[in-house]
């Protein structure tokens, strides 16, 4: 039997700092098969010849605002905007281009731990 009344509601658009020097992550939930977090682009991007590669797959959606990110091999660029979603697989190496100065973009990413 579960306790619903233990359950808290949040606001994965609330909490967000005025001032945003660097990109905000925040993990909403871990195990062992599955890392869920919120990140907050204003404007951040990655360092011109930094890549992430990860071990896992990554699936993202921009919920809100608007980024670019580049792909390593083949180089590819792609334009998010608020709504869309990609599956980014493991060893697959990106990095964020560019993303919008003026609003909040606002990412849900899911790190696959293991299946």
């Amino acid at each position: 039997m579960h306790d619903m009344a233990a359950a808290k509601i949040k606001n994965i658009l609330a909490d967000i700092p005025a001032q945003l020097p660097k990109e905000l992550f925040t993990c909403l939930l871990k195990n062992e098969q599955v890392e869920i977090e919120r990140i907050v682009s204003r404007g951040q991007s990655s360092a011109k010849g930094e890549w992430y590669d990860q071990i896992h797959d990554e699936w993202v959606v921009l919920l809100q605002g608007e980024a670019i990110l580049e792909f390593f091999e083949p180089q590819e660029f792609k334009k998010l905007q608020a709504g869309d979603y990609l599956l980014i697989p493991a060893h697959c190496k990106h990095r964020v281009d560019w993303t919008d100065p003026d609003r909040d973009s606002i990412w849900l990413a899911v790190h696959l731990l293991a299946l």
